[in-house]
C-alpha cells in the first residue's frame, strides 16, 4: 500500500505515524505547577538530540480545547523539569496519566506516585523510575500551530544502581534488559522488551 499523506486528513496522518515510527520511547514528564504540586505526563514525540551540551528533545501538543498543555506552560515558566524512563508495570499509570485535567491539578498526587530528592536539583524524581534525567529549559520553539518542540538540557540522571555497572573501558553500562523499558507503538498499545542483538560497527 502507498500512502500519499497529501491526500490524508491531519488526524490520519497522526494516526499512520504513530503506527510506523516504532517503537518510540516515552518521556515521563514531572514539571512544578506553581502551586505546590506537580504535572506528570508522558510524550512519546521524544528523543536526544545532542550531547555536547546534553539536548533531549519532547513535542507538545495543545489539549482538546485548544488551550496549552500544563507541562508546556510550567517548562516555559519556571524551566525545569524531569524526564523519566518507565518500566513495564508502570504502563497503567502512564497512560493514566495522559488523562485531561483541570489546570493545575496534579496527576503525581491523584496517583499518589512517590517522589524522592534528586541531588541539589529544584524539582523530585518519582521514586519507582529506574532512570530520571534533570533538565532545565533550552529552548522552545513552535513548529506548528498546534505542537511546540521543546529543548531541554540534561544536568544530572539518576541510573538505579541495580542496571548500571562498569565496562572493560571503566565506562558506565547500563543493562537495558533491567529497565525494562515500556515503548510507545500505535492505538492503545506498548512494547515490551524482547531479544537484544550485538552487531559490532565497521572498523
Amino acid at each position: 500500500m502507498h500512502l500519499d499523506l497529501d491526500e490524508l486528513s491531519p488526524n490520519r496522518v497522526y494516526y499512520t505515524l504513530i503506527q510506523t515510527l516504532i517503537p518510540r520511547p516515552i518521556a515521563w514528564v514531572l514539571s512544578d505547577n506553581g502551586n505546590d504540586s506537580f504535572n506528570l505526563a508522558p510524550f512519546s514525540y521524544f528523543s536526544g538530540v545532542a550531547s555536547d551540551p546534553p539536548l533531549l528533545m519532547i513535542s507538545v501538543g495543545k489539549k482538546p480545547d485548544g488551550s496549552l498543555k500544563d507541562t508546556r506552560v510550567n517548562i516555559i515558566e519556571r524551566s525545569e523539569f524531569v524526564v523519566h524512563i518507565a518500566h513495564r508495570e508502570m504502563a497503567p499509570l502512564v497512560t493514566e496519566s495522559s488523562r485531561v485535567l483541570p489546570a493545575g491539578e496534579s496527576e503525581q498526587e491523584r496517583l499518589a506516585l512517590e517522589t524522592v530528592a534528586f541531588g541539589d536539583f529544584r524539582l523530585p524524581r518519582l521514586k519507582d523510575c529506574r532512570v530520571a534525567m534533570a533538565c532545565e529549559r533550552y529552548r522552545v520553539e513552535d513548529i506548528t500551530g498546534t505542537q511546540a518542540m521543546i529543548l531541554g538540557q540534561v544536568k544530572a540522571i539518576y541510573i538505579d544502581d541495580a542496571v548500571i555497572t562498569e565496562d572493560d573501558q571503566g565506562r558506565a553500562k547500563i543493562h537495558a534488559d533491567k529497565i525494562d523499558p515500556i515503548t510507545r507503538l500505535g492505538g492503545d498499545e506498548y512494547g515490551l522488551f524482547g531479544d537484544i542483538i550485538s552487531v559490532p560497527r565497521p572498523k
